[in-house]
């Protein structure tokens, strides 16, 4: 089961959070999700176990736990959803609309 956590501390790595879910059972990955651009925690993760009745006791046992002063939240993870494709303005012969000075030199 793949399960979603919020609201960590900007200071807690993958090895902390793997270490908070070990003693509910086997963890199969434990990841924080970082910025892209600057390598920093944005604040929540994601840990798999194998087990889902595991899982689901970790859930139940360590939502609004208190880790570093912040009650985090704990709650199986959704399914990641496709977002629409975004669409692309760099055609000379789709610029989006708008208007303004200069338009349409180029």
């Amino acid at each position: 089961m793949n399960i979603y956590v919020s609201n960590l501390g900007f200071n807690v790595q993958d090895e902390d959070l793997k270490d908070f879910f070990a003693p509910y059972g086997e963890i199969t990955s434990a990841k924080i999700i970082t910025d892209r651009e600057t390598g920093k925690s944005r604040g929540f993760g994601f840990v798999e176990m194998p087990d889902d009745a595991a899982a689901k006791k970790a859930i139940a046992e360590l939502d609004q736990a208190m880790v570093e002063g912040r009650a985090i939240k704990v709650m199986e993870a959704r399914p990641k959803e496709d977002k629409p494709a975004r669409k692309n303005f760099s055609s000379r012969n789709d610029r989006g609309g708008g208007g303004g000075y200069n338009k349409g030199r180029w």
